[in-house]
């Protein structure tokens, strides 16, 4: 298990390696993009030898907008959702309230950035954009009064109808973007920005120079997690490895503690059988009943395994 979680952590360091080297190359092929009016200079240069890839700033606009059905706010992408909401009795004859969320619609229209300098379009579906939409209108449509027959009929089958409530979420009119895509001529000769088959894609609310920076840091926060998790998936995967090599490090010294301990029990058990000359000292004399160990040094307490 130790072994796979640190392959897990080596795996998943290199894959968050890679994705800070895409998002470095994707910062890299970004061209900027200050005025819209320069824009159809560059692609006439540029485009004919990569992809161009700019980053673009400007409100929304179209020549066809959609009106919200329950206010006057005009938009480019619209979702409208349908909510009806009823009452039911449960089985404590309490009265709870319960909502059934309808089939949603949607709508979209052609539409362009314009920051005043001139405008391009964006060639995107509302399924691409990725941005929470705002609000356009929230109303509430109360039921049509029912016949008192109809009415009591509904109490007694424990489910009254209060109405239905319709949201409309736009992106409206005049809503300032940045938009990151590969930057094309269509079939009219005029230029649009798309969605690349490969690089970087963004449609955001976020200003250009903050996104450019958010994508540097995203960058390297993704080096120091892969980092990280590399350094954790070596620790983890070479652990056996090295608590063998210090289970052998401690056998060892253990080892050689047994074999100087034996030594100088050794060699006392050989001091001890040397005759007793001269001013020596017997067992009698200085060292009654004293073990081998202590006949080579004395000690107070000597430990035995």
């Amino acid at each position: 298990m130790i072994h796979l979680a640190g392959f897990t952590c080596c795996l998943g360091g290199v894959a968050l390696y890679l994705l800070s080297r895409s998002t470095g190359r994707d910062i890299k092929s970004i061209t900027r993009v200050y005025q819209l009016k320069d824009l159809e200079q560059l692609v006439e240069v540029e485009s004919k030898v990569v992809p161009l890839i700019i980053a673009v700033s400007g409100d929304v606009g179209s020549e066809t907008p959609i009106k919200c059905e329950h206010s006057d706010v005009l938009g480019v992408f619209l979702k409208r959702t349908a909510e009806q909401q009823v009452l039911r009795r449960n089985w404590r004859f309490s009265w709870v309230r319960n909502s059934t969320l309808m089939q949603p619609m949607t709508k979209e229209v052609p539409w362009y950035l314009d920051d005043g300098t001139g405008h391009v379009n964006v060639d995107v579906s509302q399924g691409e954009l990725g941005l929470a939409l705002t609000v356009g209108s929230d109303v509430f449509e109360k039921a049509e009064p029912v016949s008192l027959v109809q009415g009591a009929l509904g109490y007694l089958k424990g489910f009254k109808i209060l109405g239905v409530r319709h949201v409309e979420r736009v992106v409206p009119i005049g809503t300032p973007l940045t938009v990151v895509g590969e930057a094309v001529r269509d079939g009219m000769g005029n230029v649009r920005i798309q969605k690349p088959e490969q690089g970087p894609f963004y449609v955001t609310y976020i200003p250009l120079d903050q996104l450019i920076s958010k994508l540097g840091d995203l960058s390297r926060r993704f080096k120091y997690a892969s980092m990280g998790l590399t350094v954790l998936g070596v620790i983890l995967i070479s652990k056996p490895v090295i608590e063998y090599i210090l289970k052998r490090i401690e056998d060892t010294l253990e080892r050689r503690r047994r074999q100087f301990a034996l030594k100088r029990v050794v060699d006392a058990a050989a001091r001890r059988a040397k005759p007793v000359t001269g001013g020596g000292t017997s067992r009698d004399g200085d060292t009654p009943d004293l073990c081998v160990v202590c006949l080579d040094q004395k000690y107070n307490t000597a430990f035995v395994e």
